[in-house]
């Protein structure tokens, strides 16, 4: 069998390394839509091709369950809720929202406020969901004044989960959704189905597979593979302007406000986290853009974190990139960039 390349943060996948104990070539089934405001295209090695779509179609169902739940474009999502419910009213979340809630705010809390997903209002003010805009001095103010965590109270008792927003403030999944449910399809697949995912740029496996090569895009071309991996586990997650980036008076804004300061960022370096958690690793791809390349790597030194930092070292014609690779990463994926103080 042939093997193909995934390309982080391009819906171009790899094909199957044979799963363990196959006699027969197994099949390789793929499907391609559009979910949670993205291209997501699926793999599953399956022993004929009827069973392949029958686990396609369970994948499916699984990343659209989490879509109705944490879509913030859809009203009647349980997030769409929250973040039109009466300020100062209690609002009762269902489980999996009740259980995903303290890790969300656990890592706002590791990170200093770099991931913080309470920026609806910075990103309306913004027009990140639009075409962009560069917002006046006074409503970036007032969008940063009912931005953050700290607007939420959270209560876990016998009744439980409430949730109170205490200003009016929203949530945006834009920085945890996909990883949040690629960790939900990881947990309710069989353990010993082959699959992989690439939704809109994270890449996810299954525990059953052997490894896939993976290819890490150009910081600024996306489309243009820089480096290689073998993922064999786990979920490897991209964040960088190359996304998407919007022209406006005063210079180019990407998609990622910086929680802290509210403003939209603009860097030419990407950050590329593996995890074998994926919402972990969606998080922290988030965070660390939003921390800077220098920054990022320490707190990934610190953390024992498996980060790359690539940056385009042609700046004239974007063709070719260096890699700053924190220690984590160099020994789960040998042979990429530098490592800090080498």
């Amino acid at each position: 069998m042939t093997r193909a390349t995934v390309l982080v943060g391009v819906a171009l996948l790899a094909s199957l390394i044979l799963h363990p104990g196959v006699t027969a070539a197994p099949v390789l089934v793929e499907r391609t839509l559009y979910l949670m405001g993205t291209r997501a295209t699926l793999r599953v090695e399956a022993f004929d091709r009827a069973a392949g779509l029958r686990q396609l179609d369970r994948m499916v169902r699984s990343l659209e369950r989490t879509e109705a739940t944490l879509s913030t474009w859809r009203d009647e999502s349980e997030l769409g809720r929250l973040n039109r419910h009466p300020v100062g009213q209690p609002f009762a979340l269902g489980p999996e929202v009740c259980e995903l809630w303290p890790t969300l705010a656990r890592w706002q809390q590791a990170t200093d406020g770099a991931f913080d997903p309470a920026v609806g209002a910075l990103i309306d003010a913004w027009g990140l969901r639009d075409s962009g805009r560069r917002p006046s001095p006074e409503r970036l103010a007032q969008a940063l004044a009912v931005s953050g965590f700290a607007h939420f109270a959270f209560e876990l008792g016998p009744a439980g989960c409430r949730l109170t927003r205490t200003a009016d403030v929203t949530i945006d999944a834009g920085a945890f959704g996909k990883g949040e449910a690629l960790r939900r399809l990881q947990v309710e697949m069989e353990s010993d189905v082959v699959w992989l995912v690439d939704l809109g740029g994270q890449v996810a496996v299954s525990t059953a597979a052997r490894g896939w090569p993976v290819a890490i895009g150009h910081p600024v071309e996306r489309h243009h593979p820089v480096s290689e991996v073998v993922l064999e586990s786990g979920s490897l997650a991209t964040s960088g302007a190359s996304e998407r980036t919007f022209s406006v008076e005063g210079g180019p804004i990407a998609h990622i406000v910086d929680p802290r300061t509210g403003q939209a960022l603009y860097r030419p370096e990407s950050v590329t986290v593996w995890h074998q958690d994926p919402l972990v690793a969606d998080i922290l791809s988030t965070a660390l853009y939003v921390m800077a390349p220098t920054a990022a790597l320490q707190f990934a030194e610190s953390h024992g974190l498996a980060v790359v930092v690539q940056a385009p070292s042609d700046a004239a014609t974007g063709a070719s990139a260096t890699a700053r690779v924190a220690t984590a990463f160099a020994r789960r994926f040998p042979g990429i960039g530098a490592v800090p103080g080498d």
